[in-house]
């Protein structure tokens, strides 16, 4: 077995967290949550501590993976599990606000509840992070991360800076 391999979650988990661990990875958290996930490079003492890369949506804003660590001041601590599965499958956050559509919530709807409290109990067995991720912003503020544009169809994309 190679060395990656082990560092992945094993698909018959035992235990709640490890169900939790192989959904998060499957589910592709880390690629949103995780800083340099983006660029190739991974920072492990920050996982899922919130990202450095945004995503535009024209006439919205701009939203990146927020900290959903167990750190009470910048990440998902202080709220409850209840609030977190909502989060995960409607998409509304503990204070009533939605969560940007880049966030795929409308696929975890039909999570089973098993599956929405074993993504919890992970989520609280990982180290908190105290990393108050950037953003969001909105139309036409100052952007300070790199940033995909999400354009609708007919639009075209400007051309790379040279």
């Amino acid at each position: 077995m190679t060395a990656a391999a082990t560092l992945l979650p094993k698909a018959r988990a035992e235990t709640p967290v490890e169900r939790g661990h192989y959904l998060v990875v499957v589910a592709g958290c880390n690629d949103c949550h995780t800083p340099g996930f983006f660029f190739g490079k991974p920072d492990p003492e920050k996982y899922l501590g919130g990202s450095d890369v945004g995503f535009e949506i024209p006439g919205l804003g701009v939203f990146n993976g927020r900290n959903i660590t167990p750190d009470k001041e910048t990440g998902i601590g202080a709220w409850t599990d209840e609030e977190i599965v909502a989060a995960i499958t409607t998409g509304k956050r503990p204070d009533g606000r939605q969560l940007a559509p880049i966030m795929n919530y409308p696929a975890f709807f039909n999570l089973t509840k098993e599956d929405a409290v074993a993504i919890v109990a992970y989520l609280r067995s990982i180290p908190p992070v105290n990393n108050k991720a950037p953003g969001p912003y909105k139309p036409g503020e100052k952007v300070t991360i790199f940033t995909f544009s999400i354009l609708p169809p007919g639009h075209e994309a400007a051309a790379a800076p040279k």
